[in-house]
């Protein structure tokens, strides 16, 4: 498996990635969803990283770098969108790509890196575990805004 970031051509497998994460159908392809599409590739704190087969995207993590005023200006990152495409599953392509994102915090300076994940099935939870993170130091709430 290739590891490496999204180019601009990557949208369109992206998006048949992302129906096996929670989406419902892909976005059509409209001006404001390109040039969103864009604005994410151009932004250099904002890293989503492929897992290619054979050409084809089968696996996927976002890390975002977010700058910080505390821990001595220390960023931190968030990692969501983990998903691995149904047919490639249990083949080390996510845990390879987390660490990857790992990597990228890590070089970026940043002090921790989080993931929520609505996940409640033992084999999920016990993933992010053996990737290093942890449920038990922090506590995480989320609002939902407009859904």
């Amino acid at each position: 498996m290739l590891i490496r970031e999204v180019k601009e051509s990557d949208l369109d497998g992206l998006q048949e990635l992302y129906l096996y994460l929670h989406e419902k159908e892909k976005m059509p392809e409209t001006p404001e969803l390109v040039s969103l599409w864009k604005e994410i590739i151009a932004d250099k704190d904002y890293h989503i990283l492929v897992g290619e087969v054979e050409g084809r995207i089968v696996s996927s993590v976002t890390v975002i770098v977010i700058k910080n005023l505390t821990r001595c200006m220390r960023p931190y990152a968030i990692i969501e969108n983990v998903v691995t495409h149904g047919d490639f599953r249990c083949r080390g392509y996510a845990r390879s790509l987390m660490q990857k994102a790992v990597d990228i915090a890590e070089n970026s300076g940043c002090y921790k890196v989080m993931l929520l994940t609505g996940a409640k099935d033992e084999n999920t939870l016990r993933f992010y575990e053996k990737c290093g993170f942890n449920s038990k130091d922090k506590k995480a709430f989320i609002r939902w805004i407009g859904i």
